[in-house]
């Protein structure tokens, strides 16, 4: 089974449907590259997955050792290089919100659980990931 279809609607713009759930997704290419800018890119999207991967990772990781990290966020920035045209850095935020202090012991497995997700594992090695943890109470 297909985990999505993705249809071109025209004008650079494409929708992706995941197939089992139905969820929508609308893409257009970035303003520095033909496109209106009106939604995520498709280079957008997989900076995007691997701050999600991270966070999804970590909070299996968090929920095991029974620790809430509810309202963590984390900022992606992407950077594109040219010839041939590609993402060269993704610089990830991981701003960690807990209700008490964690152990160093608990921040490195939290950080490492970020650091070797299946996106972050999926990316090419040319690819510079800069992160950075934040972790506040």
């Amino acid at each position: 089974m297909a985990t999505a279809t993705i249809t071109y609607l025209g004008q650079l713009r494409t929708q992706a449907t995941h197939v089992r759930s139905g969820s929508e997704i609308i893409t257009d290419a970035p303003v520095d590259n033909h496109g209106k800018g009106e939604a995520f890119s498709p280079t957008d999207l997989v900076a995007s997955a691997l701050g999600s991967c991270m966070l999804t990772i970590m909070g299996i990781v968090a929920q095991r050792d029974q620790v809430d990290i509810t309202g963590t966020q984390v900022e992606v920035t992407k950077s594109m290089a040219e010839n041939p045209r590609r993402i060269s850095e993704i610089a990830v935020k991981l701003i960690v919100k807990t209700s008490q202090p964690l152990t160093e012991t608990r921040k490195k497995k939290l950080e490492n659980a970020a650091l070797t997700c299946p996106v972050a594992e999926s990316l090419h090695p040319d690819l510079v990931k800069a992160v950075t943890f934040e972790f506040v109470v």
